[in-house]
């Protein structure tokens, strides 16, 4: 049971450990100032408003509900009870009035999502129901409340629909473009919602090794005796850090088309969540709640996200994000810098003694 030990009206069932709960908690308490930031990004580009209010009307919401509701397996109380006892410990946690429907799906790929226009559904599947111990999991149900008190929801299924337009229009080249721009700039924000879903996880959880250790068996299966959190977050470290602008390239063009940010990215993200003072002001019961939300300025959340850029910019050791850091500081030699960076492209140059002649400089 939760902290205060009450039992929350609709919310009877919940697990014996103990944990803080989070009575009106605002989304602004756990959300990624990059999610909101690319979320602002998304409304603002050419074409989306229109492509949301269209898609809205003609998405086929009730057909996806019967689907799930025919062909998978939904959680209750005499159907994966444990799993229906995470779901209302983490809806009282976060305080969500509304529990929603939640189902498992035969699939032997570890996945969850949150989706829905009108109300959220939590879809998980049985590779990841599998792959996971119980605290491991009661993160994932918490990562997908999350979703769901975002509101995230609505833009996951508007991305699942439109990457399936994609495929079916791309013989038609402008059609594909621009149905593809809006793709691009939906993963773009979806990857950022993730790392608020996994802050909201944690705050369910309130186990940061079980986090890591769920987003490990994610990455790595089923082998946790072979592996290492510590070694894991260090491939973090070396991703962020190793390389040259070749690889700063290559990290872009790798993680553009996925729905997700790589597993020791988010792991390293929401260590250094869950060790800052923001989390523990939120564990020691100070974070902004709903009914303030109608006060909270949107100027400010601007300047939230831009200084939380800046400041991960700065504080990055990829050699792309180092470099924009130097020009913005004054740093000269623009050229010079980039044609170091990609050295790795073109052919080493000639040893000291083969130089043209034969003879030493």
């Amino acid at each position: 049971m939760s902290d205060d030990g009450h039992q929350h009206a609709g919310h009877e069932r919940v697990p014996s450990r103990q944990r803080r709960r989070f009575p009106e908690i605002s989304t602004r308490a756990y959300e990624h100032p990059a999610d909101r930031s690319a979320l602002v990004a998304l409304r603002k580009l050419s074409g989306f408003d229109t492509v949301f209010k269209a898609l809205s009307g003609l998405l086929p919401e009730r057909s996806l509900r019967l689907l799930f509701l025919s062909d998978s397996v939904r959680v209750s109380e005499r159907q994966f009870s444990h799993l229906h006892d995470m779901l209302l410990d983490a809806c009282y946690i976060l305080d969500l009035d509304k529990v929603p429907p939640m189902y498992v799906t035969q699939d032997p790929q570890p996945n969850a999502m949150c989706i829905g226009l009108d109300e959220p559904i939590i879809v998980v599947s049985t590779g990841l129901v599998e792959l996971l111990d119980e605290e491991e999991m009661r993160a994932v149900v918490g990562h997908e409340v999350g979703h769901a008190l975002s509101g995230h929801s609505v833009y996951r299924t508007i991305l699942l629909f439109l990457t399936s337009l994609a495929l079916k229009v791309a013989w038609i080249p402008l059609g594909n473009l621009a149905i593809m721009a809006i793709v691009t700039a939906l993963r773009e924000w979806f990857r950022k919602s993730e790392l608020s879903a996994d802050r909201a996880g944690l705050l369910v959880g309130q186990d940061v090794r079980a986090s890591m250790r769920g987003l490990m068996k994610i990455a790595g299966g089923n082998h946790l005796h072979e592996m290492n959190v510590d070694a894991f977050l260090e491939q973090a470290e070396e991703y962020d850090s190793g390389g040259d602008l070749r690889d700063s390239v290559l990290k872009i063009l790798n993680v553009l088309p996925r729905s997700h940010p790589f597993t020791t990215v988010r792991a390293a993200e929401l260590k250094k969540w869950a060790e800052s003072r923001d989390y523990q002001r939120i564990m020691d019961g100070h974070y902004p709640r709903r009914s303030e939300d109608g006060d909270a300025s949107v100027s400010d959340s601007f300047r939230e996200s831009a200084a939380s850029y800046a400041s991960d910019v700065k504080a990055s050791k990829d050699p792309l994000m180092k470099l924009v850091t130097d020009l913005a500081g004054g740093a000269g030699d623009l050229g010079g810098r980039v044609r170091r960076g990609f050295d790795g492209f073109r052919s080493p140059p000639p040893a000291k003694g083969d130089a043209p002649g034969g003879g030493e400089e």
